[in-house]
């Protein structure tokens, strides 16, 4: 296969340390565990996964595991439910028996015979009709939201946690208020309740460590929980930041959860069922 002078790790490259992500984790996981876990396992640097992929909240290293989890289903060892939850088709999967490139072959010559259309790019996988759409609505809707302006992406905020579950949210947005740009109540199971700080950021670069350490320090005395949003990315410091021990946790929504969490709650986006007819020919040769 044709190699490509990226520091980020091609698709291909990634196919059997997500077999073995999964296996680590017990058979199945999140994207978000799935993704930590390969990280580990190929020691992919913090430089490398701060690469964007094109002009996305998505980096690079995200976009290329999606493509790796795509041709592992399609190939029969992955599925996933609707909840975002990734599981390996059989417990007795062995990476070691494994080839990429057998994979990577099964799968396009599949795809070949359904589009006739083949890639020259071999970094670049096929691209299935339904992976086309996922990521034409995810640019597009990344795109709409960096078009808001301040205020707006606050109430849109507003709206998603209201629409999750919280009540008496309020849009702050003071100025010399320490970023805070609004407060809410989430409520667990009906009893438990705590209140929340948070800040929206809407921009496509990532955010910092020193960014996620000075909104905790406008937290200080006000909440013990704080949530940032942002439709592009955190640096791995501002995660590991984050949930930093000793420290008031900051749960963290970037571009890629937010854009997800907004279709799940049908907010600005609308999902069109397709009817699909099969004709069973074999039954009509019965009659």
């Amino acid at each position: 296969m044709k190699r490509s002078s990226s520091p980020v790790p091609t698709f291909d490259s990634m196919l059997l340390p997500t077999i073995q992500a999964l296996q680590v984790l017990g058979g199945s996981g999140t994207i978000e565990e799935i993704y930590e876990k390969v990280v580990e396992l190929l020691g992919i640097s913090d430089k490398v996964l701060e690469i964007t992929h094109g002009n996305t909240s998505q980096s690079e290293v995200e976009y290329r595991l999606a493509w790796s989890r795509t041709y592992l289903k399609k190939y029969g060892l992955l599925q996933n439910s609707v909840r975002g939850v990734w599981s390996l088709a059989e417990t007795s999967i062995n990476p070691n028996t494994l080839d990429p490139r057998e994979i990577v072959r099964v799968v396009r010559e599949a795809d070949k015979n359904k589009t006739e259309t083949l890639s020259s790019d071999a970094d670049e996988a096929i691209d299935p009709l339904e992976a086309l759409e996922e990521i034409a609505w995810h640019q597009q809707l990344h795109r709409t939201l960096l078009s808001l302006d301040p205020s707006a992406f606050e109430r849109l905020a507003q709206r998603l946690l209201r629409e999750s579950g919280f009540i008496q949210v309020q849009v702050t947005g003071k100025s010399g208020d320490g970023g805070i740009d609004g407060v809410g109540i989430a409520r667990i199971n009906g009893f438990l309740s705590f209140h929340v700080l948070f800040q929206c950021k809407r921009y496509q670069g990532s955010v910092t460590a020193s960014q996620i350490r000075d909104f905790r320090g406008a937290m200080q005395g006000r909440t013990d929980k704080g949530l940032f949003i942002t439709t592009g990315t955190f640096t791995r410091d501002a995660i590991k930041e984050a949930t930093r021990d000793g420290a008031p946790p900051i749960d963290l929504i970037d571009g890629e959860q937010l854009v997800q969490r907004l279709k799940e709650l049908g907010l600005g986006v609308k999902i069109t069922m397709i009817e699909s007819v099969d004709i069973d020919i074999d039954w009509f040769k019965k009659i």
